[in-house]
């Protein structure tokens, strides 16, 4: 393997193809909303969301808007909506009922066929589909990859824990989940650098907001099929390896499939895993009476309020703010709102696991929160099937990040911080971050 030295910095989003916001944000700064209804998608906006979307639940809780990218689309806001639209069959994932249907989607996936995946299909190919592939996923499954995840952020860690100071997404949330989601593809050890440069591009703009990323998806569909075709005659105890059984015994998998089915993997895994490392290790730096209660739970040796407080955190600011794209099959009424038969509708699930009618207190972090049914991985049928898996990456990132470096504080002041501008996804570009090198603490 060659050494794990992280690919550049993401800058942008590759999610789901938002248009680049007009001007530059500055994290942390409050904002209110005008009576006329919040301007949406602007820097600001995505430096803080959580009025607009305040603003939204109360006044037009399932609101048409146009796009960045010039598409128009439904937002559902509130908790009780976002359930509904989640888990209703008349919402379609597959975008041949929208009308301009290469406007949606990851960029560069049709030109790629790479259409037939979980995001983009309906029963009974999602199930059959799904169920091939949620073995990889089982609750044993992904407790014998424990210590694989912990090597992993163990060696991270060390590689910058004696400078006294990281970029905590450069560095460490970044390439993480990128080294655990090629393991368990079956991704050879010498090729994971490739997989991590093309994972950097897919989420930086490159030469325009869907350029470099349609690039990358081209460059890791050409890679996965010439590994698939490698992998027949070298079965190993991976999942590419058990998607080509599978395949083998009868479950109709084509290759298109299985290549398509690898790539969202990969895709819809590891960016949802940098924001949750990063949005969550600066959220605790934000609450320093949370983070205290936390690491006073890690050095007694519980693991309670890690497992309550990695859900918290995906409530509080998640690292996915939309869900996918579905779009309306007929007319139907949604939160009191008549929606047409092919207009796209988006789950804003940031605004609905912050609706006060659901959750009491919602702007107030609590790693102790039990009554937690929030949204941040899906729900329904579409629920997110690696959740497991980032669940375990999230917990063991930030008990090894508050354990072995636990005066961790921010190296510049929050309003300097920048969030990646983009639709589904939400995550900070960088994290830097300062801490009292473990050999000085040690010496001391």
């Amino acid at each position: 393997m060659h050494q794990e030295t992280p690919a550049e910095p993401p800058a942008e989003s590759s999610a789901e193809a938002a248009a680049e916001p007009a001007a530059e944000p500055a994290a942390g700064r409050e904002g209110g909303c005008p009576a006329a209804g919040p301007e949406l998608f602007t820097w600001e906006f995505a430096t803080d969301p959580y009025p607009a979307y305040a603003w939204l639940r109360e006044h037009a809780p399932v609101h048409r808007t146009k796009l960045p990218s010039g598409v128009e689309a439904w937002l559902v806001t509130r908790y009780a909506d976002a359930r509904q639209a989640l888990a209703d069959q008349r919402l379609s994932k597959n975008p041949v009922h929208h009308a301009e249907p290469g406007k949606t989607g990851i960029p560069g996936e049709r030109s790629a066929g790479l259409m037939t995946h979980l995001l983009n299909i309906d029963p009974p190919d999602h199930t059959r589909l799904r169920r091939l592939v949620s073995k990889a996923f089982t609750p044993r499954r992904v407790a014998e990859f424990a210590p694989r995840v912990q090597e992993l952020t163990d060696r991270l860690i060390d590689a910058f824990a004696e400078k006294g100071e990281a970029d905590l997404i450069h560095e460490f949330a970044f390439p993480l989940p990128i080294y655990a989601i090629c393991d368990l593809l079956g991704v050879p050890r010498e090729d994971q650098d490739d997989f991590r440069d093309w994972a950097g591009m897919m989420i930086r703009h490159g030469g325009g907001p869907r350029g470099g990323v349609a690039r990358s998806v081209k460059k890791i569909r050409a890679y996965l099929g010439e590994l698939i075709h490698r992998k027949r005659d070298d079965l190993g105890d991976d999942l590419i390896s058990d998607l080509i059984r599978a395949s083998d015994h009868g479950d109709h998998l084509t290759e298109a499939e299985a290549t398509a089915m690898c790539f969202v993997l990969l895709f819809a895994g590891f960016e949802t895993t940098i924001n949750l490392i990063g949005n969550g290790t600066y959220a605790l730096m934000r609450n320093p009476r949370q983070r205290a209660l936390l690491q006073e739970s890690l050095s007694a040796g519980e693991s309670a309020l890690l497992a309550t407080g990695i859900e918290e955190l995906l409530r509080y600011d998640g690292p996915v703010e939309l869900a996918t794209w579905r779009y309306a099959t007929e007319p139907l009424t949604l939160g009191g709102q008549d929606v047409p038969a092919g207009d796209p509708v988006l789950v804003v699930l940031a605004a609905a696991d912050r609706d006060p009618a659901r959750f009491e207190d919602p702007d107030t972090l609590d790693l102790s929160r039990t009554d937690n049914q929030h949204l941040g991985y899906g729900h329904g049928i579409h629920y997110c099937l690696g959740a497991p898996l980032a669940r375990l990456e999230g917990q063991t990132a930030l008990a090894s990040l508050l354990t072995r470096l636990p005066d961790l504080e921010l190296a510049i002041p929050p309003e300097e911080l920048r969030w990646r501008g983009g639709l589904i996804m939400r995550g900070l570009r960088t994290l830097p971050v300062r801490f009292t090198p473990p050999n000085v603490s040690d010496a001391e």
